[in-house]
């Protein structure tokens, strides 16, 4: 490998480093968000962490294959891909997690769509946020 790919290696794995982490912050987000405004959606302090990195997970594993399955089975259900993923990650995250709670059927729903629509916002503006950050300090 020369100097040239080794650099395209090395800042495509920085890039998607940052992009995990931009995506695990916004889920975060989009619980936090989830559980404030929901009376009956509650999350451990101390187990967040662990909620976060359980949701993210799914959440990347399964989004490809929902939208995949939609794409070839109903067309019309790509656009709502997402939010089946959100709905599956919570029901994974507490049903494996001793932390995240989530109580009756409005609920969910509910928090499926909190949790799906504030993790998308926080995802557009973190990246933006962190953009102008480094152009701040770059400037200096």
């Amino acid at each position: 490998m020369d100097t040239a790919d080794r650099t395209s290696h090395d800042a495509r794995v920085v890039r998607l480093l940052i992009s995990g982490a931009i995506y695990m912050v916004a889920n975060a987000v989009g619980l936090i968000v989830a559980a404030v405004v929901l009376d009956d959606m509650s999350i451990d302090g101390p187990a967040f962490i662990t909620e976060v990195v359980i949701f993210t997970a799914v959440e990347v594993v399964i989004q490809p294959l929902i939208t995949q399955i939609a794409f070839k089975n109903a067309g019309a259900l790509v656009g709502s891909s997402a939010l089946i993923a959100t709905l599956v990650a919570l029901i994974v995250t507490e049903w494996v997690s001793d932390g995240l709670t989530i109580d009756g059927a409005l609920t969910w729903v509910l928090a499926t769509v909190i949790v799906w629509a504030a993790a998308l916002l926080a995802g557009l503006i973190l990246p933006v946020f962190l953009l102008k950050r480094a152009a701040t300090s770059n400037a200096r």
